[in-house]
């Protein structure tokens, strides 16, 4: 019985991640979408946690792979196109689901060779491209701090006239959502070599300074948390592009995806690289 319960818990915190991902939709069909931006973190939350409650209970499976990927492909990526889609994207009419689609196409080719990667061992250090559930926040990102410009209560009156007008104008997300989706979509599918939060290291910084620089990032997170979480989703979204046209890291290549299932036994399961645990996207 016990050992039921390891293997059902991890596809249980799964499928609050899909659940999460289609609660997104619903709010956006009913224009609640700090809602709807919201449940995608939550969704991200549950992708986090299922992968390290299977490590940590050694309930790792094929099975939960398998699905924790199809779930991730509708909560990072049907879902938040769905949401600029209904968001605003819908006056702008063809351009406007083209842009979504490309967006949406993009993450499940990302999934895709993530999980061909990971079959070969070479999924293992930074990620290649950017990682889909990172690209679905810079989504929700974006569509809150837009909702509590909107809101009264917003705590946003001290941004310059000029530039609520702009912001608040729905024409101007329009057009930056025209742009934000595929460039979105080119990001995850792209050979830049994004960071993982295992190589990520801060040289440099005495420990008393991190920690003072952390509760400042946690007050100002606390003030203006939608405008701290859209910088740093952002950041994040463009770290990979800036590094690699730097040349601070290279490109990575993955030629090997294409390699026939037959050859060298790449895909028959006896790899001496095991595939890499659920989770590890992130």
């Amino acid at each position: 019985m016990l050992g039921g319960a390891v293997y059902v818990l991890p596809n249980l915190l799964t499928s609050g991640n899909l659940f999460f991902g289609f609660l997104c939709m619903i709010r956006s069909l009913e224009g609640q979408f700090a809602w709807a931006a919201s449940a995608i973190f939550i969704a991200a939350l549950f992708d986090m946690l299922d992968g390290r409650v299977a490590r940590m209970t050694k309930g790792t499976s094929e099975f939960g792979v398998q699905y924790d990927s199809l779930c991730d492909a509708v909560s990072f990526g049907v879902a938040p196109a769905f949401m600029m889609y209904q968001f605003g994207l819908f006056d702008v009419g063809r351009l406007g689901w083209v842009a979504c689609f490309i967006y949406m196409a993009s993450g499940t080719l990302r999934l895709a060779r993530f999980n061909v990667q990971s079959s070969i061992g070479k999924a293992g250090g930074d990620f290649t491209g950017l990682p889909i559930p990172m690209a679905a926040a810079a989504v929700a990102s974006w569509v809150l701090l837009m909702d509590a410009i909107d809101s009264p209560s917003g705590g946003y009156e001290w941004l310059p006239v000029g530039v609520l007008d702009v912001v608040m104008d729905q024409g101007f997300r329009n057009i930056f959502m025209l742009f934000l989706a595929p460039a979105l979509g080119l990001a995850m599918v792209s050979n830049f070599a994004y960071r993982s939060h295992k190589s990520f290291k801060i040289k440099g910084i005495r420990p008393f300074r991190l920690l003072v620089l952390i509760t400042g990032l946690i007050g100002f997170l606390a003030y203006q948390t939608e405008l701290v979480v859209f910088i740093l989703a952002f950041g994040y979204a463009l770290s990979g592009l800036i590094e690699g046209i730097a040349g601070w890291r290279k490109p990575i290549e993955d030629d090997e995806i294409f390699q026939s299932s037959h050859d060298d036994h790449a895909f028959d399961g006896h790899d001496e690289h095991p595939r890499a645990p659920r989770g590890d996207h992130l």
